[in-house]
């Protein structure tokens, strides 16, 4: 594997061996340092994700007079001002980068404080839809506008009290439950969040963990405004969402035998665990234990040939962000893989299902895109060729492990955009390949 300012060379081949402890977890990182900064008094996140995403998360509340430090022992140390004690950004802009969370969830804290911002993103953000919480937030009393209604630059000034509302979202979203739930928070009243399914519940966990009160049912949550947040010392576990593209390398590359540490199995992310099991992957839970509210468990992944399976929307939350491996995974299975209601892989860092049809296909698969998902016929041998990865991190690695199983090199153009989630990715990648 050969590097370049913009672009990576896989040479095919070698198996996945050895141990690998996956990066600290996204979704936990970003709500660690949310709820470290809105409590009163001085938490501790341990393992923090530091990636692009977090750290603008972590950069937003510095902005608002948080003090965020790293110790020498490479925690992140937050120094939280409460509910009510944020600081009017000395200049009103908040920069997200690439990070919908950062940018979803703090539009919720903002409503609640009596001053205005100007929240915005870069170019790929800018694009995704935001009306989701834009409109919700207006109902609860929050004065926002929004470039062509729906997208960022999100103007913002909050309203203290706000009202509380009960708000059945159209799609199953923890970033729209969460912006919501951290509204309700400043809110008189309850808040209560309806989904047509139930989505990633880290929010729930981690506001329960730090004392709030709420009521959790399978597809509704709710919360009494005012509730104020405990301290905590906050453990992330490593993201599933990146140890699936080892998982998937290593029941794929023939000999492999790769053990994955401390993996965050939540039942509302584990569905890339459910698909490949009924592919009948060989994925051995070796150890389980509870940290924070999170199960995590070691797993187990050897080489196995996989066979075709049809999921859709029911299962769709607990997987999105693992539907681009798992399109790979299914090129090399025998039969036809259906995968349908993922629409909102339209609305990601890129059009995920335009683009890792587009990017298996010049590799010789046979991948039919949908309106809604994707129909893909295995197994097909792999070509070495030349993707883009549209600047999209899980596309990115997606095309480098399908570069492992390939005949010929595979050149991923944009292929730093790994770092938005997964830093050392190129590096455990050549660290874990052993050649036979």
């Amino acid at each position: 594997m050969t590097l370049s300012t913009s672009s990576r060379v896989v040479v095919p081949g070698g198996a996945l061996r050895g141990e690998l402890r996956p990066p600290p977890d996204k979704s936990i990182t970003h709500r660690a340092v949310f709820l470290s900064s809105l409590s009163q008094g001085t938490s501790r996140i341990v393992h923090p994700l530091k990636a692009d995403d977090c750290e603008r998360s972590a950069e937003a509340f510095r902005t608002l007079g948080v003090s965020i430090e790293t110790n020498p022992e490479g925690d992140w140390i937050v120094v939280g001002r409460g509910l009510y004690g944020l600081r009017e950004p000395a200049s009103d802009l908040i920069y997200c980068g690439n990070s919908g969370t950062t940018l979803r969830l703090i539009a919720g804290v903002l409503s609640g404080q009596p001053f205005s911002s100007k929240l915005m993103g870069d170019k790929s953000l800018s694009g995704r839809p935001m009306d989701r919480i834009v409109k919700p937030l207006q109902k609860m009393g929050a004065e926002i506008r929004a470039r062509k209604g729906s997208f960022a630059p999100l103007h913002l000034h909050g309203r203290r009290p706000l009202q509380a509302i009960e708000w059945i979202s159209p799609v199953p979203s923890a970033q729209v439950k969460s912006c919501l739930l951290l509204a309700g928070l400043y809110a008189e009243g309850t808040t209560i969040v309806e989904e047509p399914l139930r989505s990633r519940d880290h929010t729930e966990r981690m506001l329960a963990a730090a004392g709030v009160r709420l009521t959790v049912e399978e597809r509704r949550v709710s919360l009494q405004g005012g509730q104020s947040l405990k301290p905590q010392d906050w453990v992330v576990p490593s993201d599933i969402s990146s140890a699936a593209f080892f998982i998937v390398g290593a029941l794929l590359a023939p000999g492999s035998e790769l053990m994955l540490r401390n993996v965050n199995t939540n039942p509302t992310r584990d569905g890339i665990l459910e698909i490949l099991e009924k592919m009948g992957a060989s994925i051995q839970h070796e150890r389980s234990l509870v940290s924070g509210g999170e199960p995590i468990t070691d797993l187990l992944v050897r080489h196995r040939g996989l066979k075709a399976v049809v999921f859709g929307a029911e299962i769709m939350p607990r997987l999105v962000d693992e539907v681009p491996i798992l399109a790979l995974a299914a090129t090399q299975a025998e039969g036809t893989t259906e995968i349908r209601g993922a629409e909102e892989l339209r609305l990601k860092e890129s059009d995920r299902l335009t683009h890792v049809a587009q990017g298996l296909n010049k590799m010789g698969a046979h991948v039919e895109e949908l309106p809604d998902g994707l129909r893909i016929t295995g197994p097909t041998p792999l070509r070495g060729a030349v993707l883009d990865s549209a600047g999209d991190h899980r596309l990115a690695m997606t095309f480098a492990i399908a570069g492992l199983i390939a005949r010929g090199e595979t050149e991923i153009d944009n292929a730093d955009c790994v770092d938005i989630s997964f830093p050392t990715f190129w590096q455990d990648l050549e660290r874990l390949r052993v050649q036979s």
